[in-house]
Parts: C-alpha cells; structure tokens; sequence
C-alpha cells in the first residue's frame, strides 16, 4: 500500500530535479529521481519500522523494498514506454533490483557479526553501492557504455554474493 501512495505522488509531483545536460546535475536526478531514492526510501521506512518494532514475524529488508517497489515498478513503467528509452526500461529495474538486494546485504553482514573492523568497510559499501548505480544510470545516459557496464557490474555484485549465500545456506 505505501508503495502505491508512492507511485502516486511520484506520478502526480513529477520529478523534483530537473535533469541538465549530462554533468552533475544530470546524475543528481539519476540519484534523487530514477534509481537511488525509490530504492532508499523504502529501506529507510523499513529501518524505522524495524527500530520501533513495526514489524511481527519474520521480514526482511529486500523482500519489503522489492514489494514497495512493484508498483512504483509499474507506474514508471507505463511512463517511460512512451520514450522507449533502454535505459529506463531496463538499467534502471536491474539497478533497482541490485540496491534493494545489495544494501541489505551488506546490513545484514553488518548485523550478524559486529566487529568493528569490518563494519567500516560495510558501511561504506552501503554508501557507496547507490552512488554507483546513479552513476551507471549517468554513463548510460552520456553514452560512455563501457564506463555504465562496469557500474552496472560493480552494482549487481552485491546481489549475486546475496543469491550465492542464499543458495548456499539451502
């Protein structure tokens, strides 16, 4: 349900950056606009749900960011056909996908064995990992593929370590 309040008010509010040319302002609305923050906000409720005990049985991040997601997912979906753009159609559900899987990975590495030494690097993995995928949003955009494969590649590893240990672990 709160996804499909999101998908409304994204719909109905329009983007809130207004994209430029192809330098910073372009991969800002590519962060706040089309792949990072529909991502982020989710987990952020998720995060606020689960500190203040919003949640009974067992849930976890992904499956409650990839569900906010659906009709988010569908409503961009039917906008973004009219432009036929690859980009939007297909990157940016992979990149989706990659940050609703990839972030709470990292936070439940964090989560299962705290050491401090370890949590450094998983924190910034969890920063990081969202600047990519606008990034690869942004290479795709300025035409530079080589550059947007990489970030593209950089961002699903994430959810292929996650698949892996899942698989592993049956």
């Amino acid at each position: 349900m709160l996804g499909s309040i999101t998908a409304i008010l994204q719909f109905l509010l329009g983007y809130i950056v207004s994209p430029g040319g192809f330098g910073f302002s372009r991969w800002l609305f590519g962060f706040v606009d089309i792949v990072s923050l529909p991502v982020l906000i989710p987990l952020l409720i998720y995060t606020v749900l689960f500190i203040f005990r919003g949640f009974s049985g067992d849930a976890d991040f992904a499956n409650f960011a990839l569900l906010w997601l659906i009709p988010v997912a569908a409503l961009r979906a039917i906008s973004w056909s009219a432009l036929s753009d690859p980009i939007l159609l297909v990157i940016v559900p992979v990149l989706w996908i990659a940050l609703a899987v990839g972030i709470p990975f990292f936070i439940n590495l964090m989560m299962s064995r705290f050491i401090w030494y370890t949590a450094i690097p998983l924190i910034l993995c969890i920063l990081i990992l969202p600047v990519v995928a606008a990034g690869a949003y942004w290479a795709f955009f300025s035409q530079q593929t080589l550059l947007g494969v990489l970030m593209v590649f950089v961002a699903i590893v994430p959810l292929s370590l996650s698949i892996t240990f899942d698989i592993l672990r049956k």
